[in-house]
C-alpha cells in the first residue's frame, strides 16, 4: 500500500488472525478489481470445448452462526490462495454448513446496496432436492436428499452473456462448469423473450441472455443453511487463478455477517405513471388481433399481448424490498431476482414453471385462463367453476396444453399429461392447469428441449411465428427478459420458470411493470385490460398512487 493511502476494510475485526495480517497489504490491489466493473471471467469469451481441469466442492465442518461461517470461509479461501492449482482451468466451491435455517433473501438484503451482480431464486413446491454424499459412522459413503428453499448470490465467479441468441455453443460453455458431483454449483440467469428483437437501453446489460455462477452464495435449506464461495479460472479465457482469487477476496470484503431485520416497508410514492400501450392503443391492438384470428386468410389462433407500465417514484425503489413483499404472498410460486453489475434488477413472482429436469426426467405445465379469487369460500368455488366451464377459456387453455404436449413428444421418448385440466389457485388469481412429463433421450437434449418449449403459447401465441410477428409489429416497448425463461442450470438438475408477473426495478429507471393476456376469438379488450390490472396488482399494492388513477 502506498504511503498516505488509507482504505476502510469492512468487518476487518472479524477476520482470522492469519488472514488479518495479509489483508491490509493486499486490499489496495483488490480494490483495482473491485472498482473496474466488478471483473469476472466471461465463460463465453471463446469457443472452448475442452473440459475443465477440476470441478470440486470442499465442505467444511458445520458452525452455529453466519458470523462463524464467514470467518471459516475467509480462512479457507486464504489457504486456497496459498496453494498453486495443478490445472490451468477449474471451478472450486468452498461451503460452510450453518446449523440453523436462515432466510436467503434476508442475507442478500443485509449486504446493502452493491453494484456487484446479484441473483435470487426461490423454489416452488416446498423446495427442490439435491443429493449430498457423506460418510456414515462406519466410513461408508451414503447419499442423502436435502431440500433447498432459496438461493441468494453476490458477485459472479463466471458469467455468460452475449448479444446473439442463446445457442448450443453457449449452453455447452455453461455446462463446462457444471457436474453432477457438485450439485450446488449452478448457473442462475434468464433469456430474452425474443432474442431476434432489438435490445433497448434498460435491458442492454442483460444481453440476449445472462447467467452467473455466484462468487458468494447463501443457500437456505430445510432446517439448515450454507454459506459458500466459488472460484473459477481458465487460462485459455485469459482469467487465471490469481485473478479469480483476488476478485473473490474483494467480494468477501464487502460481505456482512450481520443479518438485517426486515422492518416494515413504506409504499413507494408515485409521482407519475404511464402505460405502453395506453387504453386507446390497447383497444386498437386487440381489435387488430381479433380481426386476424377470425380471418380465414390468417392461421393465427391466439396471441399474447403485453403492457409495460412505467412508474416514477419520489425515492428509488429497493428491488429486494419489493421482492420481500412478493415473497410474503408467494405460496406456490417462484420468486426471482437477476441483476448484472451496475444494472436494474429483474424481479418477479411467477406461478408458471417452464420446465424442471432431474437427470433425464423433465416436466412442464400448461397454465392459461384467469379469474380473481373469491372473498369467501363459496364465492371462490363459483368463480372457479365458471372458469372451468368457460368455452373461451377452455379454448385458450387447450391451445397451450396441446402445444406443450406436442413439443414434449418431439424430444422425449415418452409423454404423459396428468391432470388433463384442473384449477390452480394462487393468492390473488386462479388459472386452468395441466402437468406434462416426459423423458429425454440423451443429455444434450436439454438445450433442444428448452429451445423447443420457449416461447409457449401462454406467453406468445399460436402459431408461434405468426404470433411473435404480430407482437413485434404491435408492441412499442422491449419485453426484454419479461415472459422469457428464468432459472438455473445444474449438473444433475435444472429448473426454469416463465418470467411473468415481473418488473425491472432500480438504477434510474424507477420501475417498469409487465403483464400480458391471451387474445383468442371471443376476447373483450376492456376485460383483458382489467386482467392486466389484476396481474400487476401484486406490485401496485406496494405503491402509494396518491391522486393518480391506475387505469
Amino acid at each position: 500500500m502506498a504511503r498516505g493511502e488509507h482504505y476502510y476494510i469492512p468487518h476487518f475485526e472479524r477476520y482470522p488472525a492469519e488472514v488479518k495480517k495479509h489483508t491490509a497489504a493486499s486490499y489496495a490491489l483488490n480494490q483495482k478489481f473491485y472498482k473496474v466493473a466488478f471483473l469476472s471471467m466471461d465463460g463465453c469469451a471463446r469457443d472452448t470445448r475442452a473440459p475443465l481441469g477440476t470441478l470440486e466442492t470442499l465442505t467444511l465442518p458445520a458452525v452455529p452462526t453466519v458470523a462463524a461461517a464467514s470467518d471459516c470461509l475467509k480462512s479457507a479461501i486464504f489457504n486456497l490462495k496459498s496453494s498453486s492449482p495443478r490445472f490451468d482451468s477449474g471451478i472450486i466451491r468452498v461451503e460452510v454448513p450453518i446449523l440453523q435455517q436462515i432466510d436467503a433473501l434476508q442475507w442478500l438484503r443485509s449486504q446493502g446496496h452493491s453494484d456487484a451482480a446479484r441473483c435470487f431464486f426461490s423454489t416452488r413446491d416446498s423446495g427442490d432436492s439435491f443429493v449430498e454424499s457423506h460418510e456414515d459412522g462406519n466410513g461408508h459413503a451414503r447419499d442423502r436428499h436435502r431440500k433447498i428453499v432459496s438461493v441468494a448470490g453476490l458477485g459472479s465467479a463466471v458469467f455468460f452473456r452475449q448479444l446473439h441468441p442463446f445457442s448450443l455453443q453457449d449452453w455447452l460453455s455453461i455446462r463446462r462448469f457444471l457436474n453432477k458431483k457438485c450439485p450446488l454449483i449452478r448457473a442462475y440467469g434468464a433469456l430474452r423473450f425474443d432474442a431476434t428483437s432489438s435490445i433497448s437501453a434498460e435491458w442492454m446489460n442483460f444481453g440476449s441472455f445472462y447467467f452467473m455462477i455466484p462468487q458468494v452464495e447463501f443457500d437456505e435449506l430445510s432446517g439448515t443453511s450454507i454459506l459458500a464461495a466459488t472460484v473459477a479460472w481458465d487460462n485459455v479465457l485469459s482469467w487465471n487463478f490469481e485473478q479469480a482469487i483476488a476478485t473473490l477476496e474483494a467480494t468477501l470484503c464487502q460481505v456482512s455477517a450481520v443479518l438485517r431485520t426486515n422492518g416494515s416497508s413504506h409504499p413507494a410514492v408515485v409521482l407519475q405513471q404511464s402505460h405502453a400501450p395506453d387504453k386507446y392503443s390497447w383497444d386498437s391492438a386487440v381489435k387488430k388481433a381479433l380481426k386476424m384470428i377470425t380471418s380465414e386468410k390468417s392461421p393465427l389462433v391466439k396471441v399474447v399481448l403485453a403492457r409495460s407500465s412505467r412508474v416514477m417514484t419520489a425515492t428509488e425503489i429497493d428491488p429486494l424490498e419489493w421482492l420481500t413483499s412478493l415473497q410474503a404472498e408467494g405460496d406456490d410460486a417462484y420468486q426471482f431476482c437477476i441483476q448484472p453489475p451496475e444494472s436494474p434488477a429483474f424481479i418477479g413472482n411467477t406461478p408458471e414453471r417452464l420446465f424442471h429436469r432431474h437427470r433425464m426426467n423433465v416436466s412442464s405445465e400448461a397454465l392459461a385462463g384467469t379469474r380473481a379469487r373469491g372473498g369467501t369460500e363459496s364465492l371462490d368455488l363459483v368463480i372457479g367453476n365458471d372458469l372451468l366451464s368457460s368455452a373461451k377459456d377452455h379454448h385458450e387453455f387447450a391451445v397451450v396444453r396441446d402445444c406443450i404436449r406436442r413439443k414434449f413428444e418431439s424430444v422425449c421418448s415418452c409423454t404423459l399429461v396428468e391432470p388433463n385440466k384442473a384449477l390452480r389457485k394462487l393468492p390473488r388469481v386462479q388459472h386452468l392447469y395441466a402437468k406434462v412429463t416426459g423423458t429425454l433421450q440423451k443429455k444434450d437434449d436439454e438445450f433442444m428441449f428448452l429451445s423447443s418449449l420457449h416461447p409457449t403459447p401462454a406467453v406468445c401465441g399460436l402459431p408461434m411465428e405468426e404470433a411473435r410477428a404480430l407482437i413485434s409489429e404491435t408492441e412499442s416497448f422491449d419485453r426484454g427478459m419479461y415472459a422469457g425463461p428464468v432459472g438455473w442450470f445444474g449438473g444433475e438438475e435444472s429448473e426454469f420458470a416463465v418470467g411473468i408477473r415481473s418488473a425491472l426495478v432500480g438504477k434510474g429507471i424507477d420501475a417498469l411493470i409487465y403483464a400480458g393476456t391471451g387474445i383468442v376469438e371471443g376476447s373483450d379488450s376492456s376485460l383483458e385490460w382489467q386482467e392486466l390490472n389484476l396481474k400487476t396488482s401484486q406490485f401496485t399494492r406496494m405503491m402509494n398512487l396518491g391522486a393518480l388513477l391506475w387505469q
